[in-house]
C-alpha cells in the first residue's frame, strides 16, 4: 500500500495518549515528549497542513499533584484528577506551541457534541474557524464534569470522529507500541503489519491492553475500532510512536497504516454505528436476523420476540439475534411501551388491530446500520 496517503495529506488529525506524555504512573507531564510532539506539528504545519491535536493526558497530569501513584478507579477521584490535571497540560502545550510561533487553543468535548446534531455541526463550526485563523486546537474529552453512562471512554474513539467532523485526510494515533502486531509484540515471532487494506477483515487478532505506563483507558482494542471509525469515513490512519513519525511523515515503512475505505458511509449511518448511545435492545428472531444481515431489509414486528430498555420513537436501539449477538443499531420508530402488543405480528395484522399507523416498520433499513 503507497504512503502517500501519510506523505501527501493537508488536514491532518493527531491523538496522543497519557503514557506518551507522562512516561510512567505518578510522575508528571514530560516536557520533552510535549515539545517532540509540538516539533512534529510545525514541521507539518510548515509544509501547508493543518493539523488538529486530541490529547489525553489532563488525568495523568493531575496525579502527582494530588499524590496519586496510579490512575484511580472511581468516578470523582478521576474528574477531581482532571481537573487539576487540564490546567497543567494546555500550560504545558502553549508554552511549547508559543516557543515555535503557534497559537493554540483549548477545545473539552463531550458525547453530546458529536452525537446531538446542533451540537456537533457548532462544534465543527468551531473548528472550522480556528483552524482558517491558523490556530491548533488542542481538544480533549470534557473528563471533569462527564459522567459515565456519557463519556467517550477513550480519546481514540474521540479522534476518529473528530477525523472525521472535520474531513480529515489522515488520522495519526500515537502510541507506545511502534504499529500493529499480529500477535502480542513481547511473544516471540511477533511481526508488525505495516499496512490493513481492509480493517474489517483483520479477524480475531490478539490485541488489548492499556499502555505500558498504566495511565490511559485505551488500548490496541480501542485503537482497532478507532482505525474502524475513521476508515469507514473515508479517512487514511497511521498508528505508530512519536519518535517515529517524522520518519513515517517522510515515506517510510513505520508503524501501520490503515487504507480508508472508497465505500464510505453516509455520515449520519456512521454517527449511529459509532458515536448514539443506544436506549435499549430488540430480540431478533432467526428469520429477522437473516433477513437483515443478508438482505438488508427494514425490521417488522413480525420478526421480534422481545424488547428491553426504556425509549421513544426516534432514539436509537440495539438489534440483536436469538444468540443475543448484537447485529445492527436503528433508530426505531416506535417507543418502547408500544412495542409488546406488536410483537410477532405482521404489518396487516397491526392495522387491522391497532390501526394503520402502526402498519409500518420498527426500524426501517434507511436508518439501521450492520455491526
Amino acid at each position: 500500500m503507497s504512503r502517500l496517503a501519510v506523505t501527501n495529506a493537508k488536514r491532518v488529525v493527531i491523538k496522543v495518549g497519557s503514557s506518551t506524555l507522562t512516561g510512567s504512573a505518578g510522575h508528571a507531564l514530560d516536557e520533552s515528549a510535549v515539545e517532540a510532539l509540538v516539533k512534529v506539528i510545525s514541521e507539518l504545519r510548515s509544509h501547508g497542513a493543518e493539523v488538529v491535536l486530541v490529547s489525553s493526558g489532563a488525568i495523568a497530569a493531575g496525579l502527582a499533584p494530588l499524590g496519586l501513584t496510579s490512575r484511580p478507579k472511581d468516578l470523582a477521584t478521576q474528574q477531581a484528577a482532571a481537573s487539576v490535571g487540564q490546567g497543567r497540560l494546555i500550560a504545558s502545550y502553549n508554552k511549547a506551541f508559543d516557543e515555535v510561533g503557534i497559537i493554540a487553543s483549548q477545545v473539552l468535548l463531550t458525547i453530546d457534541d458529536v452525537v446531538r446534531r446542533s451540537h456537533y455541526q457548532n462544534a465543527q463550526r468551531t473548528l472550522f474557524r480556528l483552524i482558517q485563523m491558523g490556530v491548533v486546537p488542542v481538544i480533549n474529552e470534557n473528563d471533569t464534569v462527564g459522567v459515565s453512562e456519557i463519556r467517550f471512554g477513550d480519546n481514540d474513539r474521540l479522534a476518529a470522529l473528530v477525523s472525521h467532523l472535520i474531513g480529515a485526510d489522515l488520522l495519526i494515533l500515537i502510541t507506545d507500541v511502534d504499529g500493529l502486531y499480529d500477535a502480542p509484540p513481547s511473544h516471540a515471532g511477533a511481526k508488525r503489519i505495516s499496512s490493513v487494506p481492509d480493517v474489517s477483515r483483520l479477524g480475531d487478532i490478539e490485541i488489548g491492553g492499556v499502555g505500558s505506563s498504566g495511565v490511559g483507558s485505551g488500548g490496541m482494542v480501542t485503537k482497532i475500532e478507532a482505525a474502524r471509525i475513521a476508515t469507514g469515513a473515508g479517512v487514511n490512519m497511521l498508528l505508530t510512536t512519536l519518535a517515529d513519525i517524522p520518519a513515517a511523515l517522510q515515506g517510510a515503512d513505520i508503524g501501520t497504516i490503515f487504507a480508508a475505505r472508497t465505500d464510505r458511509k453516509p455520515s449520519r449511518l456512521l454517527w449511529l454505528a459509532h458515536a448514539s448511545t443506544p436506549h435499549g435492545k430488540l430480540l431478533l428472531d432467526a428469520g429477522a436476523t437473516t433477513a437483515i444481515k443478508e438482505r438488508g431489509t427494514s425490521l417488522l414486528a413480525a420478526g421480534v420476540n422481545g424488547v428491553e430498555g426504556e425509549f421513544i420513537a426516534g432514539d436509537t436501539v440495539e438489534l440483536l439475534s436469538p444468540h443475543r449477538e448484537v447485529i445492527a443499531r436503528g433508530l426505531v420508530a416506535f417507543d418502547s411501551s408500544e412495542i409488546p402488543i406488536m410483537l410477532g405480528k405482521s404489518t396487516k395484522q397491526l392495522a387491522a388491530e391497532l390501526g394503520p399507523e402502526y402498519e409500518r416498520e420498527l426500524v426501517h433499513r434507511d436508518d439501521l446500520v450492520l455491526l
